[in-house]
């Protein structure tokens, strides 16, 4: 808003009672702000203001204008005081005081003498607009008026010889340009074609002679009379044939085309039709013939064109032409689109208001099509921002009101048709001034409380420590306590005023009830930093402010991703739909989306609020280009915008009629019509020609059409009556059809014809304007208008007045003498002219001026340009200006200018923006993108050259995009083997560090119970072994760099094949190295070896003795154990028993170790199996994270010492349960899962407590015997105490009936080194190791290189303990059992032998 226009006040003493209020309630007000509002200061109380009629009375119209004429912009406004009128060109406003040819009038009209045009030089041509201000009350703005200046004609067509039979209906053409086709008139064999119901011209200029006879034919031409001398086309020979006596098919000469009118036009639907017999023409609409004889709006032209006088709405609809001849009947249709012009349904009212407070102007409006709405606060554009909003479509909204927000604010509605506005007042009032009653809508809910008026009494002290009880991303609860001067506060009201900090616009929210001390303010900015104070009411008013609060809201980051598939297609010359899908990283529910969009060359953007994936957008410009882009919004905000696509609407008809439609009467015979067309906005397409209707005032039905083709913006008219009125009107045509016409325009011809037997007069007066080069020469006419004047002849030299001569036409009055010598004298004459002769001359002189200056020096670019980058979005940029003082203060109008731009792809377009200090924080960018920047600076006219560049590269971010190309093969000659391949998210946002592949056989089966493969970030490929056959496999893969997870990719199904190629078939087993043991829980396919004698009868004796041997041993074991009650292990035990019991893991709790829920399968082992001297070097590297946060590396090398290999509850687990991969690659065991070691108390997420087994270490804590290789083995270590307990990886569920997790019998391990295949990585979940004592269950997946640190998977088993046993499960771990728990362990061993026997049976 501009600044001089701030807050007005106006006094006014048109209201009785609101001078009572002001005598009662009101309190003083100071000098200077009465002196201002043109009021006296008021001792006794504040004044309140009155609204003030304020609007125009008489707004500018279009107008047409040719050179050297004069022209009037009329403009009127009331309001007292009278209003101050100035008048803007192009947005700019006009010195008229020291402009000789343009002047104000009295009222306020804008009066234009000897109107200036040339090719190079179009000082009045342009869009002008009337301003009327009032001093201390506001400035309202008129309708904009578009001033055109006719220019010379030229043909685009011309008449092309034809023939036509006798009785039927010929076209001749001509085209023109667009403003000339009123000055067109025909000719016949070089005489005047005479126009009458028979022979019309049709409004674009075409000829249509219906039912033609044989004095029809000859020559013909079109002429154009503009002013000057005629211009004739070329000659067209029109000749009539006798009627052939034979018939001729019917084909149409001219057709209908759609057209669009607004109501109370009238338009022409042409058609022409020719065969033998010559045919009748009938028309329809909407299959009902209409009757064109008993209708007086209905009128039948020649050659059966169609008239439609004073359109309705109900006009609308399909129109058939029919032709019929008795022998063949053809048709042509056209579509007729009736438009409305804008009007308000409810106008904004003034409103009554206080500083701080939020208010709502409502405007609505309605039109064919919808117009859009903008408003206007005292002249100047309102642009949205976080205190302007643009509310239900149409409504204003001004949040925080602060006095300069008081003035005239005015709805603007605007459609193709035309525009409309009104307008309100806003007064803001003192806060000890009583607020008059106002609509219930004028006010938002924040704002609405009564204000009683204010009584003498002691007003309440400031509230007491105001604090911020709560403070989320987007709301701040403040409370407080009673002020120190009430402290009961029963009856008061409070009012918290908040701001965002170097913000002077400040809000308020009100209590909703007295004595209520909190309030929660909402719809707040993230990560911004407010300030608030609180202020107490009672009855006599409000009391002092508390100290200012700062508080700042926290963070925002879990915001929606960019919406994929973004669309736009025009789907009708005013609408475009646009299309889009569902964010990929929704984080959390959308709630709706925001489309933004704007107009191709303006900078001004428009949003909408959509709760669906698609919106059709209507009222838009026709045949014009729109970029969109999409915003998806949930509970946290606005997510990351798409990028733009841009599509252009429709073509289509004309959607106004020509622009300043004229009539210049010629002689008594012939009218010249002059026009413009209609505005770039609404000619939706090239202009193809103009359509002239005319008639006689007193006879309605005798109308001709006249057709001018091209560019013509002229037509003359001739063959008239003497003293007759005539009713004329223009339409203009595009390839879709004719648009609107313009209102009737009357004139009457002359009663005799002006005198040429004698030379012109002197002209009246002559005007010099000297310039540099050139001079301006206007005139006026001679004063006795009944002499013919032709023409002007103007005569220029130095010294001499007859060095050169230049004639100009005679509705010419200005002229600008081009290419003369700089501080020369010059003398110029001027004469009027005719077919007699020349005039007398008119003398004048002038001296050019000196020559110019030259052109400023540029100034000096801004140096020091530097890049800080903020976020992954978001850089802020700096630079210093030499061209400043060393402060850097800026103390004049310039501004810079800064362009930045990626070179990704390398055809990327720069992006600029303007600021008016030395920053500027560019956002919407990229993540992780390289971009640069560089800087100008402007002041005035002069402007430096692009500074030097910086470069700056923005954060990481999540992806948002899953893996891509996600593909799954089965390995050739290995069924059991599967490889997965995929390519990098297309949205990586980073370098990725890591995949996690997850599969599962069921699909819908939740995520926490699918089995899940970590792969590094630089392999595209993995391969995963021992899947069962015969079964249906679903596969996701979701990736990860540096700041997180990206999300998953959608499930991808492979079957394995029904039989395995290499089973009984003595296939080698594949390397596994020297140390290799097979698992206990591991696959049942069999491996045989090629070496091995035995066949399948004594491979199942041997696994029965296996079996039966094993169960002897633990059995002595056991017992053994049971006895073993030493003083030492009885404290263990104890230990135990309170760690566990107490569910607190303290102390020595790192010690302790869990059960085994692994049914004790592994002591099923002939002997201990060695561990791998070394990890498998092709092993993957990729952590499986727990949080969005990387964990940190621990390293894996530690001594043999008890105390370094052993680790706590609380985040590691012990060497003992390391397991190595080298010995186990090929073998992949159905038990995928391990154990999480988490605490007992820590609740596995999504898993119902009573299945919930929580897994410790794999030590027990009162084992006596250590492993002292287990320091040198490669395992995950748990996540560290400092995170997050409560985000826990998914947790899988082990079900017996499961194919991926079947128990089997182990393959006898081959005496021979067998062979190793190492063509992928491929990381079984689970391996086993070789204790020198004891051998414990295996509850970590060591699916990483040594120094790594991996979390292991929580595994929720059906047939675990529930919590309240852990405690005696770990006392039995330890080696120790009871009688009942020994028994209990028979018992599952004996189940396990069945399974084996089923087995060995099958």
């Amino acid at each position: 808003m501009a600044a001089e226009r701030g807050a007005r006040r106006l006094f006014s003493t048109s209201s009785l009672w609101l001078y009572c209020l002001l005598l009662l309630f009101g309190r003083p007000a100071p000098g200077a702000a009465a002196a201002r509002s043109g009021s006296p200061p008021q001792s006794a109380g504040a004044s309140i203001r009155t609204f003030t009629p304020f609007y125009f009375l008489v707004e500018p119209v279009d107008t047409l204008s040719v050179r050297g004429s004069s022209v009037i912009l009329n403009c009127s406004a009331y309001s007292e005081p009278s209003p101050k009128i100035e008048w803007k060109k192009d947005g700019t406003f006009l010195n008229l005081v020291s402009d000789d040819r343009r002047q104000l009038l009295p009222d306020g009209s804008l009066f234009i003498s000897n109107v200036v045009h040339s090719k190079h030089n179009k000082p009045d041509e342009g869009y002008y607009q009337c301003v009327a201000t009032v001093d201390s009350l506001g400035t309202i703005v008129s309708r904009t008026a578009k001033l055109t200046v006719a220019g010379l004609p030229r043909f685009t067509s011309q008449p092309e010889p034809s023939s036509v039979y006798a009785g039927n209906s010929a076209i001749l053409n001509c085209e023109v340009n667009a403003d000339l086709v009123p000055f067109v008139r025909w000719e016949q064999n070089r005489q005047p074609l005479l126009l009458d119901d028979r022979v019309i011209k049709l409004p674009g200029g075409t000829l249509v002679i219906s039912n033609v006879t044989e004095g029809d034919g000859g020559l013909y031409r079109c002429i154009i009379e503009s002013g000057g001398p005629p211009k004739y086309s070329d000659e067209a020979e029109l000749k009539v044939l006798p009627d052939p006596e034979e018939t001729l098919n019917l084909v149409f000469l001219k057709q209908p085309s759609s057209l669009v009118r607004v109501i109370g036009q009238s338009t022409v639907l042409p058609c022409v039709a020719s065969g033998l017999p010559a045919p009748a023409m009938r028309w329809m609409k909407n299959e009902e013939t209409l009757d064109t004889e008993g209708s007086e709006r209905l009128v039948l032209l020649a050659g059966g064109s169609l008239e439609i006088s004073d359109i309705t709405e109900d006009d609308a609809g399909t129109y058939f032409c029919i032709a019929d001849n008795g022998n063949e009947t053809i048709e042509a249709q056209a579509e007729l689109t009736v438009q409305a012009q804008p009007e308000f349904l409810k106008q904004p009212a003034n409103i009554y208001a206080h500083e701080s407070m939020d208010i709502v102007f409502e405007c609505e409006v309605t039109g064919k099509p919808t117009p859009t709405v903008k408003w206007v606060k005292n002249g100047d554009m309102v642009i949205p921002s976080d205190y302007f909003k643009i509310v239900k479509e149409h409504n204003l909204q001004v949040l925080g009101l602060v006095k300069s927000d008081e003035g005239f604010y005015q709805c603007i509605a605007e459609n193709d048709v035309g525009n409309a506005q009104a307008g309100a007042q806003l007064i803001i009032l003192e806060h000890d001034v009583a607020i008059p009653t106002l609509p219930p809508t004028s006010l938002t809910s924040a704002t609405t409380d009564h204000l009683a008026p204010a009584t003498t009494g002691p007003l309440p002290s400031a509230p007491r420590d105001v604090v911020a009880s709560l403070v989320s991303t987007r709301f701040i609860k403040l409370t407080w306590r009673t002020p120190a001067s009430d402290p009961h506060g029963d009856n008061l009201t409070y009012s918290v005023f908040y701001t965002k900090e170097g913000i002077a616009r400040e809000r308020v929210e009100n209590t909703s009830r007295p004595g209520e001390m909190q309030v929660t303010i909402q719809n707040l900015m993230p990560a911004t930093v407010y300030v608030f104070r609180v202020v107490a009411q009672n009855k006599h008013g409000f009391g002092e402010s508390s100290a200012p609060l700062r508080v700042e809201t926290q963070p925002e980051v879990q915001l929606p991703g960019p919406a994929p598939n973004i669309r736009a297609y025009a789907t009708s010359p005013t609408s475009i739909t646009v299309t889009w899908e569902t964010p990929l990283s929704g984080n959390g529910e959308i709630q709706n989306y925001k489309l933004y969009y704007m107009e191709k060359g303006t900078d001004k953007e428009q949003d909408v609020d959509i709760s669906s994936h698609s919106y059709t957008l209507n009222g838009l410009k026709k045949y014009t280009e729109y970029s969109f882009r999409v915003v998806a919004y949930n509970k946290h905000g606005p997510g990351v915008s798409t990028q733009d696509v841009a599509v252009r609407t429709l073509s289509d008809v004309p959607s106004a009629a020509p622009q300043n439609l004229s009539l210049e009467v010629r002689n008594s015979k012939s009218i010249m019509i002059h026009w413009q067309p209609p505005s770039p906005a609404t000619q939706n397409g090239q202009i193809t020609g103009y359509k002239i209707r005319y008639r006689k005032a007193s006879r309605k039905s005798d109308v001709t059409e006249t057709l001018v083709t091209g560019t013509q913006l002229s037509q003359l008219i001739e063959g008239l009556d003497r003293g007759t009125e005539y009713n004329f009107r223009v339409a203009a045509l595009t390839v879709n059809g004719t648009g609107p016409a313009t209102d009737w325009l009357s004139t009457e011809t002359f009663e005799s014809d002006l005198d040429e037997t004698r030379v012109p007069e002197v002209p009246s007066s002559l005007h010099v304007r000297p310039l540099v080069t050139s001079i301006v020469v206007s005139w006026t006419p001679p004063e006795n208008q009944n002499i013919v004047v032709r023409g002007y002849a103007i005569g220029y030299g130095i010294g001499s007045p007859h060095a050169q001569t230049i004639k100009v036409d005679y509705k010419q009055r200005y002229y600008t003498i081009e290419n003369l010598d700089p501080s020369s004298h010059y003398v110029i004459t001027l004469k009027a002219f005719n077919n007699v002769g020349e005039g007398i001359p008119l003398y004048e002189s002038a001296v050019t001026r000196p020559h110019t200056v030259p052109d400023p020096t540029p100034m000096m670019p801004p140096v020091g340009v530097q890049a800080s980058i903020l976020s992954h979005d978001t850089i802020r940029i700096t630079w210093a200006d030499n061209s400043l003082p060393k402060h850097q203060k800026i103390t004049d109008s310039r501004y810079y200018t800064v362009r930045w731009k990626t070179n990704i792809p390398a055809n990327t377009k720069y992006k600029n923006a303007n600021a008016t200090t030395l920053s500027y924080l560019v956002t919407g960018l990229k993540p992780n993108t390289l971009y640069e920047f560089s800087v100008m600076v402007t002041k005035g006219r002069r402007s430096s050259t692009w500074s030097m560049t910086a470069h700056g590269t923005t954060f990481e971010l999540v992806p948002t995009s899953p893996p891509k190309d996600v593909t799954v093969v089965s390995k050739e000659g290995k069924p059991r083997t599967i490889i997965v391949n995929w390519q990098p998210p297309s949205e990586a946002n980073g370098k990725i560090t890591g995949y996690i592949i997850y599969y599962s056989t069921d699909v819908n089966a939740e995520i926490h119970d699918w089995v899940i493969e970590p792969v590094v970030g630089n392999r595209l490929t993995h391969q995963i072994q021992e899947l069962t056959l015969d079964t249906p496999y679903y596969f996701k893969i979701q990736a990860r760099n540096s700041k997180g997870m990206g999300p998953m990719s959608e499930a991808v199904q492979f079957r394995t094949p029904k039989a395995s190629g290499s089973s009984g078939k003595g296939s080698r087993l594949p390397d596994l190295g020297s140390d290799y043991k097979p698992p206990m829980s591991g696959s049942n396919s069999p491996h045989g070896s090629p070496t091995s004698p035995l066949d399948s009868n004594m491979l199942l004796v041997i696994i029965v003795s296996v079996g039966v041997i094993t169960i002897v041993v633990v059995v002595i074991i056991a017992v053994f154990c049971t006895r073993r009650t030493t003083s030492h292990q009885k404290k263990k035990r104890a230990a135990c028993k309170s760690v566990n019991g107490s569910h607190k893991y303290k102390g020595n709790s790192k010690d302790v170790k869990p059960p085994d829920l692994w049914i004790h399968h592994e002591r099923l082992e002939l002997k201990p199996i060695d561990k791998s001297p070394d990890p498998n070097p092709i092993m993957t590297d990729t952590p499986i994270p727990r949080n969005s946060q990387d964990i940190t590396p621990v390293d894996n090398s530690m001594d043999s010492n008890i105390h370094q290999r052993r680790n706590s509850y609380r985040g590691h687990e012990s060497e003992d349960s390391m397991s190595t991969l080298a010995g186990r690659r090929g073998m992949r065991p159905k038990m995928m899962m391990p154990f999480d070691s988490q605490p007992p108390q820590q609740s596995i997420r999504n898993t119902p407590s009573t299945d919930t087994m929580p897994a410790s270490s794999s030590q027990t804590c009162c084992t006596d015997h250590q492993d002292p290789e287990g320091a040198t083995s490669s395992s995950y270590l748990a996540s560290s105490q400092e995170e997050d307990s409560g985000q826990s990886l998914p947790t899988a569920h082990v079900r017996p009936s499961h194919p991926l997790k079947s128990f089997a019998v182990p393959a006898i391990p081959p005496p021979g080194p067998p062979t190793y295949d190492p063509a992928l990585p491929s990381t079984p979940l689970l391996s086993q190791q070789a204790l020198n004592h004891h051998i414990h269950s295996v509850k970590t997946a060591s699916i990483g290189t040594l120094g790594r640190s991996r979390p292991p998977m929580p595994v929720v088993v059906p047939s675990a303990p529930e919590v309240q046993e852990t405690t005696r499960m770990l006392e039995d771990s330890e080696s120790s059992y009871e009688p009942d728990e020994l028994t209990k362990e028979m018992a599952h061993l004996e189940g396990l032998m069945k399974d084996l026997n089923a087995i060995t049976t099958a």
